[in-house]
């Protein structure tokens, strides 16, 4: 197996603060796909001139996490795929362990690192035996490409939140294997891969498509009666919550639980998931 056998897929959105600690991290001789979700021309010269084994990609559009990879993933020709979020850093064994353990393991679908944020980190270096799970966090996948072709990957309806848990769902019906491994270290700061200054629109989006996403999972597997039931306390919640600090002037809570409303609300009438962050 070669590093040519490999391509790095980092799925961007205003991360110019976030992405040169990632790539830092990454070999030199590795090849890594950039998906930028904007048009920005600058973003890609600069990185693109700092790492000459970087091929940024412009969608010219916010697709999101789900359509964000699956427009990367089409695009790679390698046996293997590593999807990473910009806010990772890479142990400098990380690929090399990788590999070892796609060596060992034929036939998996997806190998995850077990450590997925630094806090883990100490609980589980007394583990060694790699796990067979039924998900993993979306924040770094390597993926075996074969193991796809009957089921595809991301679903595109979501746009964060839940698109991994699902896509592990479908290959654990199609009987495929997903792996944990601890001596596998991948460090994840975990909701900072964006630039900091767009901090609380970041904030509105995700409370808005994790309640679409909670909704739309929910009716995708048990129905839309189940589906209702699981978000119906939720849903409520918001309501409450957005006229309490409507009529108290929070304004900035208001909007939060406002958008939580919002996101439900379209989710259960069945509108896509078309909030988008506003970026100025």
């Amino acid at each position: 197996m070669s590093k040519s056998d490999l391509t790095i897929i980092i799925n961007t959105f205003n991360s110019d603060e976030q992405i040169y600690s990632c790539l830092d991290s990454i070999d030199s001789d590795l090849n890594i796909l950039v998906i930028e979700n904007s048009s920005n021309q600058a973003f890609k010269t600069s990185i693109e001139k700092k790492y000459l084994n970087v091929q940024c990609e412009l969608t010219g559009e916010n697709l999101g996490y789900a359509k964000g990879n699956n427009y990367g993933l089409s695009k790679v020709k390698s046996k293997y795929a590593l999807i990473l979020n910009p806010d990772t850093e890479l142990d400098k064994n990380s690929i090399d362990n990788f590999f070892n353990t796609a060596t060992e393991i034929h036939d998996f679908a997806i190998i995850a690192p077990a450590v997925q944020e630094k806090k883990d980190l100490k609980s589980l270096n007394d583990s060694k035996d790699i796990q067979e799970v039924e998900t993993v966090k979306g924040f770094a996948m390597f993926l075996n490409l074969s193991k796809f072709k009957d089921i595809g990957f991301f679903d595109d309806n979501f746009f964060i939140y839940f698109e991994e848990i699902d896509l592990c769902k479908r290959l654990k019906k199609n009987e495929q294997k997903i792996y944990l491994d601890p001596k596998i270290k991948i460090f994840h700061k975990g909701g900072s891969s964006h630039n900091q200054s767009i901090n609380f629109e970041m904030e509105l989006s995700r409370n808005w498509h994790w309640m679409w996403s909670s909704f739309y999972f929910h009716k995708k597997y048990s129905g839309f009666l189940f589906g209702l039931f699981k978000v119906g306390g939720k849903f409520i919640s918001a309501l409450i919550k957005t006229v309490i600090y409507t009529v108290t002037f929070n304004d900035k809570k208001k909007k939060i639980y406002s958008h939580r409303l919002s996101g439900l609300y379209n989710s259960i009438i069945g509108e896509k998931s078309w909030y988008r962050p506003k970026i100025f």
